[in-house]
């Protein structure tokens, strides 16, 4: 029966990751149709579907489902979303911003104020805690990508502000309006990035023990988990001890 057990709960987790991976697949699908349908349906000729397409391919999405969702955007019946941001506080005072698109801002505003009340948070109005991050340009690269010394000359060459390198990645900070231009110049000399996304990067973090870290760890992948939740951003920092036993 051990045996069993084993691939029971090998099984369970392979359900859960490929749970994971289709949610995540829809999030992206969307980004990408509704950036398509915003501009140029021509990534080289749209900067958002461009990045958007990168994302993509960065979290391993099929080219079919990426044609599709682009394909869907120049459809008379593609669906109409609504971009909203959602501001609030966690537990132990951590700001959280969530990014939403939907066709129904009052079903996507119900869930999100209740998502927060149910896991110790309170749903604050636009701009309660925007003013604590900074809207920037991540661009992160694997640690091979080369040494840190050939990043960062790559990086002020692309016109990008800020470098964060460390044993696994190369972190690379740019102004949000010039995301494009440095991923597309940064690519010339390192290749293809990991990840190349708009991210709200906190000014100052808040230090969480273990207890209050699952809190807001429960209360964030309730919230990622909403199908109308593209992201989620919190300002939290918690140490390595709290991490692993996390």
């Amino acid at each position: 029966m051990a045996g069993h057990s084993k691939w029971a709960n090998i099984q369970h987790r392979k359900g859960r990751q490929d749970a994971v991976r289709a949610k995540l697949f829809s999030k992206l699908s969307k980004e990408i149709t509704v950036a398509a349908k915003m501009g140029d349906p021509d990534p080289d000729k749209n900067p958002r579907l461009r990045l958007a397409v990168k994302e993509a391919k960065a979290a391993s999405m099929p080219k079919d489902n990426i044609e599709r969702a682009i394909r869907k955007s120049q459809g008379g019946d593609a669906e109409s979303y609504e971009e909203i941001r959602y501001e609030g506080y966690g537990p132990g005072g951590v700001a959280v911003i969530v990014e939403a698109m939907t066709d129904n801002r009052n079903r996507t505003a119900s869930n999100v104020r209740s998502t927060f009340s149910k896991n110790g948070g309170n749903l604050g109005e636009t701009g309660s805690v925007a003013f604590m991050f900074d809207r920037k340009g991540q661009i992160v690269y694997r640690a091979d990508a080369g040494d840190d010394d050939t990043v960062m000359l790559a990086a002020i060459d692309a016109g990008a502000e800020d470098v964060e390198s460390n044993a696994e990645e190369h972190v690379i900070w740019c102004a949000d309006t010039d995301l494009n231009a440095v991923s597309v110049a940064l690519e010339a000399v390192l290749g293809e990035a990991e990840s190349t996304r708009l991210v709200w990067k906190p000014q100052t973090t808040t230090a969480l023990d273990l207890d209050g870290a699952r809190v807001l760890m429960k209360l964030i992948e309730s919230l990622e988990d909403d199908d109308d939740v593209q992201n989620v951003t919190a300002n939290f920092e918690v140490t390595d001890e709290v991490m692993a036993a996390l």
